[in-house]
């Protein structure tokens, strides 16, 4: 959606009429900055159309806020529209309806995975609380999030696309992988689904999604949470560097900072790396299904090759 036709629709929400809209992130979907007259800011997020339905960006936003009402979790705060509903429908060109939501403007800086290692704490301690939370939580009527499973991911028509249509996924690279899709599916089949390993992820919790603010963290991005392996969250936690040296010390820097909070069996452990490579085939499909996003541009070249190294080293 282009600035100026959001700025034409925020009578939507209370106050905003008259705002001027800057694009900040443009992933999934894209994120608007709302700057007033009164030099107040506002957040708001245009969903890619097509991806999440209504319902699944409801119950998103209740899961957000049961966890602010039932934890100690710094969270994001959904605003409601003048009609007192949190999802709002805009038109985008050609007349398209997106739904859209408004957040409380928070303060602080993007975390960095570079510089910000001491962070893994934070996201240990956070999924740990999300996963006790979940366990206990009773979905309300009909709540509807995706299911992060083996052939949500794998399959040719997965949540964010076919990984066999990625950039660069052909003659030896593509054969490992194929290798890699087989022995995950059955690896991850035997794990199984039990509740006590399974349940409702926020499933993007790394540091890119940590506001950091006079030395607190705040979780923000729940856009693709759902159904998963608990262990997955540390999984996502890497994204973009799996196959970084880094990888063992940030592993147990999470571990040590999750299990403060939550039991995470030595099985659990285990299964560690098939979620990190199953995550990574996810992010080889979103390349190619997200070709017009920068991070995607920038990611494409050496991915895949990259993918296929780390694959034979899972598989040996």
């Amino acid at each position: 959606m282009k600035p100026e036709l959001l700025e034409m629709q925020l009578r939507h929400w209370h106050e905003l009429k008259g705002g001027k809209a800057t694009l900040i992130n443009l992933s999934e979907n894209h994120t608007f900055c709302i700057d007033m007259p009164d030099k107040t800011k506002h957040i708001i997020r245009v969903h890619r159309p097509n991806y999440q339905t209504f319902a699944a960006i409801n119950s998103e936003l209740m899961w957000l806020e049961a966890l602010r009402s039932d934890t100690e979790l710094n969270l994001i705060t959904p605003l409601a529209g003048i009609n007192n509903k949190l999802v709002q429908q805009l038109k985008t060109e050609g007349d398209n309806i997106s739904h859209a939501v408004r957040f409380a403007f928070e303060k602080g800086q993007e975390a960095d995975h570079e510089k910000d290692e001491h962070l893994f704490s934070d996201l240990g301690r956070f999924a740990a609380i999300c996963h006790n939370h979940a366990q206990k939580w009773e979905t309300p009527k009909g709540f509807s999030r995706p299911i992060w499973n083996a052939s949500a991911i794998l399959d040719r028509d997965g949540l964010w696309g076919d990984w066999r249509s990625a950039p660069n996924v052909k003659g030896e690279v593509r054969e490992v992988l194929e290798r890699l899709d087989y022995r995950l599916r059955e690896q991850l089949n035997e794990y199984g689904t039990s509740s006590k390993h399974f349940g409702l992820i926020h499933a993007d919790m790394r540091l890119a999604n940590i506001l950091r603010y006079e030395g607190h963290s705040r979780l923000i991005d729940f856009d693709d949470c759902g159904f998963g392996w608990f262990a997955y969250d540390f999984a996502a936690a890497i994204s973009f560097f799996e196959d970084s040296e880094k990888v063992p010390f940030l592993k147990q820097k999470w571990l040590k900072a999750y299990r403060k909070y939550r039991k995470f069996s030595n099985k659990d452990e285990a299964m560690m790396d098939a979620l990190i490579m199953l995550r990574r085939m996810a992010l080889l499909a979103w390349i190619g299904s997200h070709s017009e996003t920068d991070l995607a541009k920038s990611l494409k070249k050496g991915f895949a090759k990259n993918s296929a190294k780390m694959a034979s080293k899972f598989l040996i």
